[in-house]
């Protein structure tokens, strides 16, 4: 093979990676504690793109951010509530979040006392158990495991306690085309509770969780106390 064709096979490949990873599936890594119980630190999922349309912020590696700002987005569709999405960090661009989508536009979101409500209802959720888990510093983290009704969709939470920094705040209006989104851990998690983020465009959203590939959360063999999610492969997320 002369270097021609070598030149051609390897644009060739670059173009295929880059248009499989900008319209169909991308890779992501868990980095934080945010989505647990759901996801833990350390599990590798598969986001599928065309749930939701195409935007700059679809290319990857970054790429999108070299373009224009613009709030196009072709085949567009928005998000479920309740859905898990990648997004592009609407405050830092190029930090890709993972959160859970608890608002959509036009809904009232308010925390009360460690309680989540929609649109002046109460979200209801059922104590389950306690939960102990290691922190990404090794130290222990005694918790409370809940199921939380999200308007029909039933799905786990932890509460460390119903008084932590944002288990009270004021009601959030989601504007149009934007989104509110929290992690499942609710007293760890950098979200729309917060100004650092606020809310999501819809245009910033990369990408839908859909499997968990494999990962690589460990449970420590001298803790058998703690809980701890079985090593998974290939699962649905949602």
């Amino acid at each position: 093979m002369n270097w021609k064709e070598t030149t051609k096979t390897l644009c060739f490949t670059v173009l295929a990676v880059l248009v499989l990873r900008t319209a169909a599936f991308a890779s992501y890594y868990i980095p934080s504690e945010s989505m647990v119980p759901a996801l833990e630190v350390g599990d590798r999922l598969v986001i599928t793109k065309w749930d939701y349309g195409y935007s700059r912020h679809s290319l990857p590696w970054g790429l999108g951010n070299l373009l224009p700002v613009s709030s196009t987005r072709l085949f567009g569709n928005s998000p479920t509530r309740g859905d898990i999405v990648v997004f592009d960090h609407p405050q830092n661009l190029g930090v890709n979040m993972i959160k859970r989508v608890v608002g959509v536009p036009g809904d009232e979101i308010q925390m009360r006392s460690g309680y989540l409500y929609i649109n002046g209802a109460l979200i209801q959720r059922r104590a389950i158990r306690d939960y102990i888990y290691a922190d990404q510093t090794g130290r222990e983290v005694r918790v409370r495991e809940f199921e939380e009704d999200l308007l029909g969709l039933r799905h786990t939470i932890i509460e460390r306690s119903d008084h932590s920094t944002a288990d009270n705040t004021p009601v959030f209006h989601v504007p149009a085309g934007q989104f509110f989104m929290m992690g499942d851990n609710r007293d760890n998690s950098s979200d729309s509770r917060f100004q650092t983020m606020s809310y999501v465009p819809l245009e910033n959203i990369i990408g839908r969780a859909r499997i968990l590939s494999f990962s690589l959360h460990t449970c420590p063999d001298d803790a058998p106390h703690l809980t701890c999610a079985p090593q998974r492969i290939l699962t649905l997320i949602n």
